[in-house]
């Protein structure tokens, strides 16, 4: 692969992974709005609870915050493989030098 093709796909993955992970936040911020455990009641601003949300702590039980909560899962596993990706054929290209 030349170098600008390889640059060219660094950039579309990078812009993939953030695309995906901004949608993992926003799914959070919707879990949080629908649990009351988790509003934000300061009146202050505050970064997500995406821990929280992961983990299940004071997260609604209802059917659909918790499939909000599915698909927010299944986001973060898809930026995690992509890393993987990533990092495998970085490996491969690295070996094959």
């Amino acid at each position: 692969m030349t170098g600008g093709t390889v640059y060219l796909l660094c950039v579309v993955w990078a812009l993939l992974m953030l695309a995906i992970f901004i949608q993992a936040f926003r799914l959070s911020y919707r879990i949080e709005a629908r649990s009351p455990g988790l509003t934000n009641r300061s009146g202050f601003p505050r970064n997500a609870m995406m821990f929280h949300t992961v983990t299940n702590i004071n997260v609604a039980r209802d059917q659909e915050t918790q499939a909000i909560r599915r698909r927010m899962n299944r986001l973060l596993l898809i930026v995690l493989a992509g890393f993987a990706l990533l990092w495998a054929g970085v490996s491969l290209v690295q070996s094959a030098e």
